[in-house]
């Protein structure tokens, strides 16, 4: 049904929409979800190839790759940079700046004090290896701080890119605190906002899929 629509949509907008979106200021938005068909794939990465032929492979490749992440808990309706990132990585058009080795996460609690948080991290930035550690307010905090310190030399663009939101939902409920969590990191860099989206039953690495990709197109987005 999400698929026949936004057929529709795009042959006519007038079957579906009263005025021109642009008459008001408004912009024309196709949401993605496990519900999405070719059409609506197609429409966003039209938005990013607009010389790509529908039947080229990577649309059904992307689609099959979307509902396969839906399934496990990701959700790109709110997080299009992430869908964004995936599409030009399947591409092979993603550049690596940097590749994760580990990290490792401390949260202490003692006693008539605040918690605690350090996070290490360990990257390969080019040809180099960074191994580096930070302390935050909270776990996601101290682990968005040494990805940034690990990399923001090379980066320098980074200090424009702030965290403004950060939510977390839990999948089922039934599992209690064993449940599988989602991840939803929105940032600007003054400019523009973008929201990213991670899905795993540990809470930290859901919070690092989502802050690894909202790094990733703001790299992305600022190199262009």
């Amino acid at each position: 049904k999400g698929g026949a629509h936004v057929n529709a949509v795009m042959k006519d907008p007038r079957t579906f929409e009263h005025i021109p979106p642009e008459l008001v200021g408004n912009e024309r938005r196709i949401l993605v979800s496990d519900y999405s068909g070719t059409s609506t794939i197609f429409h966003k990465i039209h938005t990013l190839w607009p010389d790509l032929d529908r039947k080229d492979p990577v649309v059904r490749e992307i689609l099959l790759k979307l509902k396969q992440l839906e399934n496990e808990g990701f959700e790109f309706e709110a997080a299009e940079a992430s869908l964004e990132v995936m599409a030009r990585r399947m591409r092979g058009e993603l550049p690596t700046y940097f590749e994760l080795l580990g990290y490792r996460v401390l949260v202490d609690r003692r006693p008539n004090e605040e918690p605690y948080a350090e996070a290490t991290i360990r990257v390969r930035v080019g040809d180099r290896e960074v191994h580096t550690a930070a302390e935050g307010t909270g776990p996601v905090n101290a682990l968005d701080l040494a990805l940034r310190k690990a990399v923001g030399e090379l980066y320098p663009k980074l200090r424009n890119i702030k965290l403004t939101d950060f939510k977390v939902r839990v999948l089922d409920a039934t599992r209690g605190t064993a449940t599988k969590v989602r991840a939803l990191v929105t940032v600007t860099d003054g400019e523009e906002e973008w929201s990213t989206v991670g899905a795993h039953d540990n809470i930290i690495e859901a919070s690092w899929q989502a802050l690894e990709d909202s790094i990733i197109y703001g790299l992305m987005k600022n190199s262009e």
